[in-house]
């Protein structure tokens, strides 16, 4: 898939007026989530991810997250990010995971899931984490 695909479907989902806007939402959740998986995990989930949005999740030589935070906290994160609030900040996150759900192989989508609390499973788009 091409990142001009990808940030379609993230236009789509986010209803955003424009390209540009769904790949400032991408960007910024994609940085967030590198934080909240393994450096493993976000190199292997960036191999999936078109360039250049795949370099959001790389550079990250640690193994361990950067912390275990939840869904609020991830939402907040994308909001300082962005500079909005947070129901601005979940449409954005939602847009972006549905379109990761979407994008990546069933495997890699396994294992990011099994990083996460179940209380991620709605901004994937998915009734449970499985």
């Amino acid at each position: 898939m091409k990142a001009h695909e990808f940030l379609a479907g993230v236009q789509r989902r986010g209803n955003y007026a424009n390209p540009a806007e769904a790949e400032v939402a991408t960007r910024a959740v994609l940085r967030v989530l590198s934080t909240r998986l393994t450096g493993n995990e976000a190199r292997d989930l960036a191999s999936q991810v078109p360039q250049p949005l795949d370099e959001e999740l790389r550079g990250r030589d640690d193994r361990t997250a950067d912390g275990d935070f939840g869904v609020s906290e991830f939402v907040q994160r994308v909001a300082d990010q962005i500079g909005t609030d947070e129901t601005a900040a979940r449409t954005h996150t939602e847009a972006v995971l549905a379109t990761i759900a979407e994008t990546v192989t069933g495997g890699q989508l396994n294992h990011i899931l099994t990083q996460l609390p179940s209380g991620y499973a709605a901004l994937f788009g998915r009734a449970e984490l499985s």
